[in-house]
């Protein structure tokens, strides 16, 4: 593909290929959050086997997998803010003000949401 896709333009294609039309919207919240937690579950195993087996050293083949995990995670969170009426590229853009205030504030290492 080679050009870069803005947060907006990825939503509505990845709307393209959801499956749940017609259920409420208990279904589709639940079943977009658990898709959500699965994929970035299937992420970490990714990672855990390469930190195990190969002392966190990333190969190519598993950075290739870990792509198309990653992307699976993108759908499922695109999916889960458009179900919510929310723009991805509004949160992606909420959460760089978010983080920059942090960071002026100097608190990006402290815990806690409301920072």
């Amino acid at each position: 593909m080679g050009d870069s896709m803005d947060f907006d333009a990825y939503q509505k294609l990845a709307s393209k290929t959801a499956t749940y039309g017609g259920k409420d919207s208990t279904y589709v919240l639940m079943y977009l959050s658990m898709g959500l937690a699965g994929e970035s579950g299937e992420v970490i195993e990714k990672l855990k086997k390469a930190v195990r087996n190969d002392n966190g050293i990333v190969s190519e083949e598993r950075k290739e997998d870990l792509k198309k995990e990653l992307g699976d995670v993108l759908w499922y969170l695109s999916q889960l803010a458009n179900a919510l009426g929310i723009s991805l590229a509004d949160v992606a853009e909420q959460n760089i003000k978010k983080l920059a205030d942090r960071a002026e504030r100097g608190v990006i290492k402290s815990e806690g949401d409301s920072r």
